[in-house]
């Protein structure tokens, strides 16, 4: 069964139809870069031209980079501030005409990593991280998500941790691949004296290149381990809320 998924990201917009029973995209993603300004408006107006790119008709998934409480906006990360407080669903509803299911974007990856990927069956505490644009988390017990968490805003040596160990940052700073995962070791080391996970799985678009940094990292005794679904799983992710939200009509 396929059911349309959209990720919206800091730098680009991207989606595809997605076989929820495999976890795999029924065709090949489409991306739009994300407009500056990230405006409602503007982002939504991106958001129907991947959807449109495909003539999807039917239920989507939507992935947001914020926190998101029943369809509406509570935090705005690497977007318009003017997302604060927004009704996404019901913009992004109406602008698709079509039903929208929208969850935060880290929750939509380790909801696919978890069911598919690299998290699959397992136990205790799990901890997804998207690097990108920003660092984003998602953290499961015993399988079952914790949403909204945010741990990419956590205070790391007197920063906010995205502002040292994001994609973003590695790239704008020129920082080697050496220095960039002391920086995420010791972002690891602070998120594991904090939750003491079973295992940390890292994921965004860094992930396909893990032999550069994984073996890298030092002082953490958790599991780690590169996303498998890379930086598709948000698509899957929000593809999988929109089937479980109600039933999906397949293009």
């Amino acid at each position: 069964m396929n059911v349309f998924g959209v990720d919206i990201g800091g730098s680009g917009i991207k989606g595809a139809p997605v076989d929820v029973t495999a976890g795999e995209l029924a065709e090949e993603r489409f991306k739009v870069l994300t407009p500056h300004p990230a405006t409602p408006d503007a982002v939504a107006d991106g958001v129907r031209q991947v959807v449109d790119h495909f003539g999807w008709q039917g239920p989507v998934g939507v992935t947001f980079p914020g926190v998101v409480v029943g369809g509406v906006t509570r935090t705005a990360a690497n977007v318009s501030k003017k997302w604060i407080g927004q009704d996404v669903a019901g913009l992004l509803g109406e602008r698709l005409e079509a039903p929208v299911t929208v969850l935060n974007d880290a929750d939509a990856a380790g909801l696919a990593e978890m069911a598919f990927g690299a998290g699959r069956g397992r136990g205790g505490t799990v901890v997804v991280l998207t690097f990108g644009t920003g660092i984003g988390s998602a953290v499961f017990i015993d399988g079952r998500l914790v949403p909204n968490t945010e741990l990419g805003h956590l205070e790391l040596q007197g920063h906010d941790a995205e502002t040292r160990a994001s994609t973003r940052v590695k790239e704008e700073e020129g920082l080697t691949w050496s220095r960039w995962a002391k920086r995420v070791g010791r972002y690891l080391a602070h998120v594991e004296m904090l939750l003491s996970p079973a295992l940390f799985v890292i994921g965004g678009g860094v992930s396909r290149k893990a032999e550069k940094f994984l073996p890298l990292i030092e002082g953490v005794s958790a599991g780690i381990v590169p996303a498998r679904l890379e930086n598709n799983a948000g698509i899957v992710g929000a593809a999988m809320a929109a089937s479980a939200a109600g039933p999906a009509v397949a293009s």
